[in-house]
């Protein structure tokens, strides 16, 4: 955790660590491993409400808890800006960590691209590699996709790259 600021520290270790170290194809240790996630993500989630600092939600999509989908939001000059989110589990996790997707950014910088790459758990030179099996999609969110919408959305929003969906209503008239 060296080189965090306090913030992130904090919010870090209120995220509990998970102890499975299971994937999709580890049959009853991944049930076990998807218990943990949801148990991480119900108190990340929990932290940031009672912060005032809820900025997503998701699910898993399918029965498996491979497939998860659900929306995530940056608030900028006082507007708030929502997007989709989406990723697979991949088969190889958590050795390999998931890429985190946002549709409706692709394509607007090449920066968005390396969102995945960047939301994929954490930094690979902020965690030793054997702490990275114990973190998990909510550490994903905190240490990946938070910091990536504080950084760059603010950029895109300034250089007219995304709009505000108040925006994109047409005033002409027919």
């Amino acid at each position: 955790m060296e080189g965090w600021d306090p913030t992130t520290k904090s919010t870090l270790t209120q995220i509990p660590l998970l102890t499975v170290k299971a994937g999709p194809r580890d049959g009853a240790a991944w049930t076990q491993r998807l218990k943990e996630e949801y148990k991480a993500l119900i108190a990340y989630t929990s932290m940031n409400k009672s912060r005032d600092n809820d900025w997503f939600r998701i699910s898993a999509a399918n029965p498996e808890g491979t497939r998860w989908t659900g929306k995530c939001w940056y608030v900028h000059n006082l507007l708030k800006y929502e997007f989709d989110l989406q990723f697979d589990i991949p088969v190889t996790y958590p050795a390999t960590a998931p890429e985190l997707e946002l549709p409706q950014l692709d394509g607007k910088t090449h920066k968005v691209r390396q969102v995945a790459k960047k939301s994929s758990l954490v930094p690979c030179d902020a965690v030793s590699e054997t702490k990275k099996p114990r973190f998990g999609i909510a550490h994903a969110l905190c240490l990946g996709l938070a910091p990536w919408l504080a950084a760059e959305i603010p950029i895109l929003v300034d250089s007219g790259m995304i709009k505000h969906k108040d925006d994109a209503v047409s005033t002409s008239e027919p």
